[in-house]
């Protein structure tokens, strides 16, 4: 068994990972597995579980995060291994043997990297201590003060090593590793001293002497601006040493290897050709590496096919995804079509650098067109109109790259029907489609095949072949983006020594992943952050409040929630991120964010104060509650608001409407997932709401994995301390677990629902809680006790006038009936409910109904009849997708033709029951 809390926090059994639940139980296993082997007080466990102020029930709380823990240790048979729950009076110790915690393992290996005498043995054992940490410690555990305290801890000792590990690098004579490993944390920690006198000082022996005396100088602007304070002795000690220039290392000096790029290179020759080469050619080398982009590069040799006006192909693509690298490529490969030129323009318009004059490039091409310097007009206009002039008639391309809006490029199209000019930009450029006529060539990330092709590329087949997994786990990670690719790639062939999987393990925590995907001339973020600096203020605020949504798929309402927007302001913003390429448009309205910048987007909202991060997460939270409602309301129509709001919910300016079931249950399934990272991370109040809301869908699927969010959402209720908010989730949760055949559980979630539901008033939540557990009675075999409640269920809806719920009680109270051996009774019962919703349209009570009807005149031998109300009933569960009811009902009429001796029938419905999954 082992423990990990040097990243996420996490625990694996016999049987894989423990699903540890919610962020309070872990909090609490990270205190115990802390100070294991020692007593820890409720009162400490308290102050560890709350960032303010405790509930008054926080006790309970406590008590029932450990019961579910034990549960679990249980499970995973912790006792085989020596681990033990132990309770003393009122503490909780953690019994465990040595070497099961990541933070001994670490701590053991740091202390064996002191006592080594080699650099070499030094090396080693810190590589394996640093490799053991898989992101920020103590992840996914609560802010408070205890634990971020041995956060700090743990996050210090793990500096220390990282320093230690680069001074042994350096001693080694391998000062570009010592830098790699040193600049990561340096950006991390930019004020902290001694990695940045460390950096600078194996920047130094790697012959990049600029490089670092640039982050002395950043450094000490740093500390004045921030802390009012000069660079202490260690900064100035190394500054001065690199002045001297003293010796860095004690090692090998640099290898040539690791020279800058432009040093001693000599320029590529061009592969002789049978045909002419073009007379100018301004191209710039093609690209190295470039792989597959098959389907690309036939739609851009359509795009540029000449026409009687000629042609402009316009290749675009979010950052980094090799528009530019497509272009060339293209260019070099047909080459020889354009005898009288190829002209090449870096345009400069998401770059550092400061974007080409259009008069300057507009020289640069006449010249190369053969244009004395003394004939060049002055003008833009005057050189624009000269250009044209001399393209006109000839076979010339022309390359614009890096483009960023339409009007940088109007002046630079050829003239004539023979010229061709490619355009890359990461802006869709409309007006350019519109006005010029040009052809949209879109380029998207690549797959995880040609992800893993590339790689393989760069670094050869046969490094790939010995990590086929690892290589496919970075492409995922990369999210199929040449860039990132290009990175990780040189970042592995940096170190022979170093395996696809060290990387890959580096670059799984998603706090660091983008710092990893970096070298020192070009990085990921670096890219994302020239487009996100040019989008008007009104986009750029609302893609930094994207990333405080918990999923990469948004819409307008969410998007509106998110940065407190009017719906229409909101998507016209979202128009303007997906021109950018910064986010990529769906169906249905929705707009999706590439994992790499949904990233990004995470770490521009990281620098929001926390008053503005908890206000538009609470905003979002409350747009799902308010649309949930409305989903809920729409798929079962007639059926009672599942809760009231908070009083500190806050209305949205518009929530989407839903005309039909079918729309409401589509909605509410395309958000499931930003729906359960909503319920993990919400307050317990929203989070228990949150979770009821999804309760037609949970019905309608109700095998499809929904007990721990449930149970999550249980446990924010008992939180919360809300009594109906408790009932109506044991209601919802004991109904899954019974049709999920965990009956015992069932039974014990159930039993004090409906106590739960009289104490908070709420009659039609004390009728359902009667109804589902009769269900768990009737299936444990305990038939009085299942027609009792059935009987008192129905009572109390028919009391209060809920037809609702009072058909619910009848259609289950025809299931038991039926079951229990008494089917004219249970038709009886059918009637009456089909009675009760004779003016509703089809839904999922009448299909289940009319499956009872049937099944039961199938007990009666009226075998005509009951084919007939089974078919009609398995018509209208496929019409309204319910797969639930479409299993029972094709089940029920597999039985009846069996009964009618209609074999083959009853084995063409038993296969299309089949194809829906096994049976509970």
């Amino acid at each position: 068994m082992k423990f990990r809390l040097l990243g996420a926090v996490s625990a694996d059994g016999v049987d894989g990972e423990l699903r540890l639940g919610p962020e309070k139980r872990r909090s609490l296993l990270t205190v115990l597995l802390l100070r294991r082997n020692r007593a820890v007080s409720v009162a400490q466990l308290t102050e560890a579980l709350w960032i303010a102020a405790p509930p008054a029930n926080a006790r309970t709380v406590v008590q029932s995060h450990v019961s579910r823990l034990r549960a679990l240790l249980a499970e995973a048979q912790a006792d085989r291994h020596g681990v033990l729950l132990a309770t003393a009076g009122d503490a909780y110790t953690l019994h465990l043997p040595d070497g099961l915690v990541d933070v001994e393992q670490f701590d053991e290996l740091v202390a064996a990297a002191r006592a080594e005498q080699r650099s070499a043995d030094v090396v080693d054992a810190l590589e394996r201590a640093l490799a053991l940490w898989r992101g920020p410690a103590l992840t996914g555990t609560v802010a408070s003060p205890p634990l971020e305290a041995w956060r700090q801890s743990l996050e210090e000792n793990r500096l220390a090593a990282v320093e230690t590990l680069a001074e042994h690098y350096l001693l080694l004579g391998e000062p570009a590793r010592a830098a790699e490993i040193l600049r990561a944390e340096t950006v991390a920690h930019p004020l902290r001293e001694s990695l940045v006198s460390a950096l600078m000082l194996a920047l130094f022996g790697a012959g990049r002497q600029s490089d670092a005396l640039d982050w002395y100088h950043r450094t000490r602007e740093s500390l004045a601006d921030r802390l009012g304070v000069d660079p202490g002795r260690a900064l100035n000690a190394a500054y001065e040493r690199i002045l001297r220039g003293e010796v860095a290392v004690v090692g090998a000096g640099v290898p040539s290897a690791q020279l800058p790029e432009n040093v001693l290179r000599v320029p590529e020759q061009r592969r002789a050709e049978p045909d002419p080469l073009p007379a100018v050619d301004l191209l710039p080398r093609a690209p190295r590496g470039f792989h597959g982009r098959e389907a690309e590069l036939a739609a851009l040799a359509a795009a540029a096919r000449s026409g009687p006006d000629g042609a402009i192909a316009l290749v675009t693509g979010p950052a980094g995804v090799g528009k530019t690298a497509l272009a060339l490529s293209w260019a070099h490969r047909n080459a020889v079509r354009f005898p009288d030129g190829l002209l090449f323009a870096d345009l400069g318009g998401f770059s550092d650098r400061p974007e080409r004059e259009t008069c300057e490039v507009l020289a640069e091409f006449l010249a190369a067109l053969g244009v004395a310097r003394k004939d060049v007009p002055a003008g833009a206009a005057a050189r624009s109109a000269l250009y044209r002039r001399l393209t006109t008639g000839r076979k010339v391309l022309v390359v614009l790259d890096n483009a960023r809006d339409p009007a940088q490029v109007r002046p630079l199209l050829p003239g004539g029907a023979d010229a061709v000019a490619v355009v890359t930009s990461r802006h869709r450029m409309l007006g350019l489609l519109v006005s010029e006529l040009a052809r949209p060539v879109p380029v998207p990330v690549l797959d995880q095949d040609e992800s893993t092709a590339l790689l393989a590329r760069v670094l050869g087949p046969a490094r790939i072949a010995v990590e086929p997994a690892a290589a496919r786990e970075l492409a995922v990670l990369c999210g199929g983006l040449p860039l990132a690719l290009r990175i990780a790639a040189a970042r592995i062939a940096a170190d022979p020594r170093g395996e696809v999987a060290d990387l890959v393990g580096r670059l799984r925590p998603e706090q660091r992943r983008l710092a990893r995907l970096a070298t020192d001339e070009v990085s990921v973020t670096g890219a994302l952050r020239l487009s996100y600096e040019l989008l008007a203020p009104p986009a750029a605020r609302l893609f930094r409040t994207l990333g405080f949504h918990p999923g990469p798929v948004v819409d307008a309402y969410t998007a509106a929630a998110l940065g407190d927007l009017d719906p229409c302001a909101a998507a016209e913003a979202l128009e303007q991120l997906a021109a950018a390429h910064l986010i990529g448009e769906t169906d249905g309205g929705r707009y999706t964010l590439h994992d790499l910048v949904w990233l990004y987007a995470r770490e521009l909202s990281a620098q929001a104060g926390p008053v503005e991060q908890r206000l538009a997460r609470r905003r979002l939270a409350d747009q799902y509650l308010y649309t949930g409602l409305g989903a809920a309301a729409a798929a079962e129509p007639g059926s009672q608001s599942c809760f009231v709001l908070t009083p500190d919910a806050h209305r949205p300016r518009a929530t989407a409407e839903f005309a039909t079931a079918a729309e409401a249950l589509a909605w509410l399934g395309a958000h499931r997932e930003t729906l359960a990272q909503l319920i993990a991370t919400s307050d317990p109040g929203r989070a228990w709401r949150l979770a009821l809301t999804q309760w037609p869908l949970i019905v309608r699927q109700v095998r499809d994995g929904w007990v721990p969010q449930l149970e999550h959402a249980l446990e924010a209720a008992v939180e919360s301390g809300e009594p109906d908010g408790e009932s109506q989730v044991r209601a919802l949760l004991g109904w899954v677990l019974v049709s999920n055949g965990r009956l015992p559980e069932a039974q014990i979630c159930l039993a004090p629902a409906a106590d739960l539901a009289l104490r908070a008033g709420n009659q039609v939540g004390r009728a359902v809680a009667l109804i589902n557990l009769a269900l768990v009675q009737s299936e444990l075999g305990n038939t009085a006790a299942a027609d009792a409640g059935l009987a008192q269920a129905l009572e109390i809806a028919l009391a209060i006038g809920h037809r609702h719920t009072a058909t619910l009680a009848l259609q289950h109270l025809a299931r038991h009936l039926l079951d229990t051996g008494r089917p004219r009774q249970a038709i009886e019962h059918v009637r009456r409910g089909l009675e009760l919703t004779a003016e509703e349209a089809p839904g999922g009570r009448r299909v289940r109904l009319h499956t009872a009807c049937g099944e039961a005149l199938t007990a009666l031998g009226r075998h005509p009849e009951a084919r007939a109300r089974l078919q009609a009933a398995l018509a209208e569960a496929e019409h309204l997708g319910y797969d639930e009811a479409t299993v029972e009902v094709l089940r029920a009429l597999a039985h009846a033709e069996d009964a009618a001796g209609l074999a083959r029938a009853a084995t063409a419905h038993r296969r299309r029951a089949a194809e829906f999954g096994p049976s509970p």
